[in-house]
Parts: structure tokens; sequence; C-alpha cells
């Protein structure tokens, strides 16, 4: 008997990324279902799995990529979508989920939700963790949903929002929510339980709260944080902070949108831990303290090896109706081409190094102040702004954000796209493409725009006259910095005479 075939859906995304080289690992052939299979490139596993491409919300891939499966993970939720629609998502895709592994025959789904809190009210966004698994139970296949609080890793949204806030705010002036009681556990021990799940038997069909070993409220989160990094962060309760303040707050210092702050906010305020030993029972799993977990997570920051992070699998622009795949460019009617070309006396290499240093704390290399400016205008109202840098300090691969932007195609020493995901009207992206020549690179900077309506050709002309000064300039110093580091790697020879 062959090894037992495995769907994971979420592959793109923070918990699914880091389970797939898991699941290989542990000896299982892996099927990822993903909307976009250019996002996997670059992964050191993606050669290892087998790719369906498709999305939740359509039936008729789901179906497809349930083919032949043994155990379907579902690690998707709609958060992306905003107040109002993620629940709507939610449901219509874990029932297309839990319909299809029924009629392929899957024996068994295995499900990521959220702790079910004590006391009477429950946020939205909770309550969608609740009732999605509640969905896929209706369908005959069983399931073993574990149910966890606070996900502590490397990137994970929980940790960077203490990150965040413990690393940038020196006196923390907190709302009551900080106070809750909550039972943080390491990405390491989620990981654990997901794969194990498989050959616990004793498992299907059950309901099972995963947490640490501690139970802490978010200031003792902070605490600890504070005491490992060596930082004296004292904590101040300011009991009128709403909901809405508090978002605006952490909008403000971290790189989680104004809006996903609220949703996630609203349910900080009911306690959420551990209430039975199922867990315990079912599986041999050494629980990792949070000041452990938190260790470990700096441990990857400091050696440059985060493998995914909290905005990998989505757009943080995406509404309703952009819950489909990366779109593709295509000249329509009405995109509006803004193009320059530079040849730079260096090799394509030379100069995909640099397009693909931008960002992050390199900046974009010519007039920093001004996208500075553009990137805390775009907070202002309600984006990210600049706060959310990049992942690793020189690689780049589909998918990953980068301040602002979001990497839409990359092809290595030939191209790459970048889709804004500011506040604009419209849809932008910012394009390089490289081409080799005898003597160097042709090096085509194009930015592209598609206005909504006439604001978005005014918001268009009112940036043109920053953009001739912003853009030529950026192209100019890619150039120069190219032929800095091709000069180093390539030095001129030395002719005998």
């Amino acid at each position: 008997m062959g090894a037992q075939k495995v769907l994971v859906t979420g592959a793109t995304g923070y918990v699914g990324g880091r389970l797939v080289p898991c699941l290989l690992e542990a000896g299982y052939e892996v099927r990822c279902f993903v909307r976009n299979p250019k996002r996997l490139r670059g992964r050191p596993w993606s050669d290892d799995v087998e790719i369906v491409e498709g999305d939740a919300l359509d039936y008729a891939s789901v179906h497809r990529a349930m083919e032949s499966i043994d155990v379907a993970y579902y690690l998707i939720h709609s958060l992306a979508a905003g107040k109002g629609d993620f629940e709507d998502l939610d449901r219509k895709a874990a029932n297309n989920f839990g319909q299809a592994a029924q009629e392929q025959g899957v024996a068994r789904i295995i499900y990521l939700g959220g702790m079910k809190p004590s006391g009477d009210r429950v946020s939205e966004h909770l309550s969608s963790r609740l009732e999605t698994g509640n969905m896929l139970r209706e369908w005959s296949v069983p399931v073993t949903e574990f149910r966890a609080a606070v996900v502590v890793g490397s990137g994970s949204l929980s940790f960077e929002l203490i990150r965040y806030l413990t690393e940038r705010v020196p006196v923390m002036l907190c709302p009551r929510w900080v106070q809750t009681p909550t039972q943080p556990i390491a990405i390491r021990n989620v990981l654990q339980y997901l794969v194990r799940a498989i050959r616990v038997p004793e498992s299907t069909g059950e309901i099972i709260q995963i947490g640490g070993s501690d139970v802490l409220s978010y200031a003792d989160m902070f605490k600890i944080y504070a005491k490992v990094r060596g930082l004296r962060r004292p904590v101040i309760n300011l009991p009128f902070l709403t909901p809405t303040l508090s978002a605006r707050w952490v909008g403000l210092v971290t790189p989680v949108n104004t809006d996903i702050a609220r949703i996630l906010i609203e349910g900080l305020d009911n306690k959420v831990v551990v209430t039975d030993d199922k867990a315990d029972r079912l599986f041999d799993v050494r629980k990792i303290s949070y000041e452990a977990a938190v260790r470990l997570a700096l441990r990857r920051f400091a050696d440059q090896n985060v493998e995914t992070t909290w905005h990998d699998a989505r757009s943080s622009s995406d509404t309703l109706q952009h819950h489909r795949p990366t779109e593709v460019l295509k000249d329509t009617e009405g995109l509006i081409q803004e193009q320059r070309q530079l040849h730079v006396p260096a090799q394509p290499g030379a100069v995909f190094n640099v397009v693909t240093g931008l960002g992050g704390d390199t900046g974009w290399l010519f007039a920093n102040l001004l996208w500075q400016i553009r990137g805390f205008a775009d907070f202002i109202i309600g984006g990210f702004g600049l706060r959310r840098g990049r992942r690793h300090p020189r690689e780049l691969r589909v998918g990953d954000a980068l301040d602002f932007w979001r990497v839409e195609a990359l092809e290595e020493n030939r191209l790459l796209r970048l889709r804004a995901e500011m506040k604009v009207p419209g849809k932008a992206w910012l394009q390089f493409e490289l081409d080799p020549t005898d003597k160097g690179t042709l090096v085509t900077q194009t930015a592209l725009f598609e206005p909504k309506g006439l604001f978005g050709l005014i918001y268009w002309y009112l940036f043109y006259l920053p953009h001739k000064v912003l853009f030529p300039g950026m192209l100019r110093e890619i150039g120069r910095n190219a032929e800095a580091i091709d000069a180093i790697a390539q030095p001129e020879a030395v002719t005998a005479e």
C-alpha cells in the first residue's frame, strides 16, 4: 500500500506553507490546492508536491482537487474580505469543501479553527471560525477540528502584533482587552498536532482544543516579549479605549491593516483557554512555553529564516469581488502606461539583484522621502503604508508583500511585476523588464494604472508630475547600483604585456 495522499488548502498561507514540508518529511504524498500556482515558486518543497489550481469558492475546482485524496486539510479563511463579507465567503468555501470531499470519497477532513470563547459576546471573526467547523461537519466526511487561540511564531499575525507594539511603543497604553486570559500556542506545536492527527485514529470526528503550557493575558505577553528583548515596557490601562480607537492605534504602529485589526480586537474581550484534556489524552506533544516560542521566533528573524508570514496568503486590498486568482496584466482599453527605458552597462543578473532588493530597509533608491510621504498618506486613509517591509532583505518570491506592493510576477534575471496594495481609485502595477544586449541590459520600467471612474483619472494626472521626477531617478539609481555590483562580480581582466 502506498503513502496516503493528502490535500493541503492554504499552502500559500502562514500555517499551510509550514505544514507542507512537515507532511512531506512524515512520508505523505501532498497535493496543494492554490489560487495561483506561481505563488509557490521559490518554496524549497515546490517540486516535491502536486499543485492543483483553483478557488474554494469554485465548486468544480474543489471537486477536481479532491480526486484520490485520503485526508484533506482545511486551512482557509476569508478575513481579508473585510467586515460583513468574510462570513459569507467562509460559508460558501466550507460548503464546497465538505460536499466535494463527500462526493470524492475522502476519508477525513482536518480543520484548524479558533477557540470558542467563554462569555456571551462572540466576535464575528470567532463566530465564523466556529461556524466553518459546523458546516464541514454537515457532510458525511469525519472532521477533526483543532481549536487554537493565539498562534506564536515568526511571522504569525498574533506575534507580529505583540512584536511591533512592544518594540515601537515605550509606554504601553492599553485597553481592557489586554487583561483577558488566553492560551498561546507555538506554531511548532500546532504543526505537530496537525501532522500527527492522521496517525491518531481516535482523533477522528473530534473537536480538540490546543494550547501551550501558559495561560496569559496580552499584557503578560507584552511583558515577556520585552523581557526577552531586554526592553522596559510599562503597561498602563486605559479602559475608555474602544475597539475602533484600539484598531487605529494598532494600525499606526504595526503592519496590520486597521480594518483587520478591528475585526481581531473585537474577539479579544473573551477568555479563550483550553477547558478539557482531550489533546493531552490523544497526543504526545511536549508543550512549548510562550517565552520559549518567542525566543524561537526571534531566532528565525535573526537568522533571516522566516518561512511564511501572516500576509502571504492574502491580498491586503482584496474585497468581495476580488477573491479570484491574482489578475494577469492585460493591455485593455483604458489601461494607462507610463514607460521608461535605460541601457545599463551591467549583466542582467546584477540589475535583477538591485531590482529585487527594492523596498523594506533598502528603500526605493531615489527620493525616499517622497515614498515615505506617499506611505504615510496611504496609512491615513486606511492602507498599509510602508509598514509591512519585506519578508527577507534580499530574496523575493511570487506573493511576497513588499511595502505597499505585492509581488505578482517574478522571472529570474528577466521580470519583476509589483501590484499595488495601496489605497488607489483603480488598479496599479510597477513592472521592470530586463533584456540582455551586447553591452549590458536594457531596463524597461513601466508604471501601469487602470483608473476607476473620473476620480481615478484625476488621481493619475495629479501624480503624473511627481512620477516624472520619481521614476526616472529610481531608474538611474538602479543602473548605478547594478554597475557597482557588476564591477565587483566581474573585475576587469589584467592583460599581460
